[in-house]
């Protein structure tokens, strides 16, 4: 990964919209700060339209869309969007052609392997809300595995023909052709309408880890938090900038440095 500029080198002046992580770049040590949801809240109250990108299940994504101030949430790495829209719960898959029944066959199988070939991992907690994607558990609620252990991990899914991202808690995999940029895409395009490609630098992105790195390959002004750093050996391609707090103390700083140049 390539040494990155400091966040406040980012320009910020006509930014529209702000897209972000959760895990470790929203949230800090498994728990969102007050400072952290202020900040948030002060960026909605200005008409900047806020967007969570996250690998976290659809069950998750109903209570964030619903409660969070945000104008939508991206799910599951990228399998859908969903919103408030008039007062009601709307969802919109990005791939259109998945066939989901084949996929839970296929991600069963690789469930198997992964436990009984990758000793001290475990299904994450929240699997039970998820609609597409299986998330193997190697740090949330199991001791932390090594990047070793992580990587065999990764190599399953791989293995399986499977799409597979690293997140600061969980190894996540999927059948269908989406991620978080794919998702993204969609959202501006069928909320906004907007061209994404030709409005890339009104948006920002902030993210942590491996599954964001389509997004920080996309965006012109995408911004890690200082963790970012934590995995650089998993990571191809970086930020453009950098925060100089860790995970939601990052956000902040972030939140903090838009508010004052807009």
């Amino acid at each position: 990964m390539v040494e990155c500029k400091s966040v406040c080198q980012l320009e910020v002046a006509n930014l529209k919209g702000l897209f972000f992580d959760i895990d470790d770049t929203f949230s800090s040590h498994g728990k969102i700060t007050p400072q952290a949801y202020q900040a948030a809240w002060k960026l909605y109250q200005t008409g900047m339209i806020l967007v969570p990108l996250t690998g976290r299940p659809a069950g998750w994504c109903d209570h964030i869309a619903r409660m969070w101030p945000v104008h939508a949430v991206i799910g599951e790495n990228g399998a859908f969007y969903c919103m408030m829209k008039n007062g009601k719960m709307r969802k919109y898959y990005t791939d259109q052609t998945h066939d989901k029944e084949d996929s839970t066959k296929r991600l069963a199988a690789i469930r198997r392997e992964v436990l009984q070939k990758v000793p001290g991992t475990d299904i994450a907690a929240d699997q039970p809300w998820r609609e597409f994607d299986l998330a193997i558990d190697h740090c949330e609620d199991v001791p932390r595995l090594s990047h070793d252990a992580i990587q065999r991990i990764v190599d399953i899914f791989k293995k399986h023909g499977a799409h597979v991202r690293v997140s600061s808690v969980h190894v996540n995999g999927w059948f269908g052709e989406y991620d978080k940029l794919t998702a993204t895409r969609l959202y501006v395009r069928q909320e906004l309408g907007m061209d994404f490609d030709e409005c890339n630098e009104r948006f920002v992105f902030i993210g942590d880890s491996p599954n964001d790195e389509p997004l920080f390959s996309f965006f012109k002004k995408s911004v890690g938090v200082a963790n970012v750093q934590d995995y650089a050996s998993f990571l191809k391609i970086g930020p453009v900038y950098v925060t100089k707090e860790r995970s939601g103390k990052g956000f902040v700083e972030l939140a903090e440095h838009i508010r004052s140049g807009r």
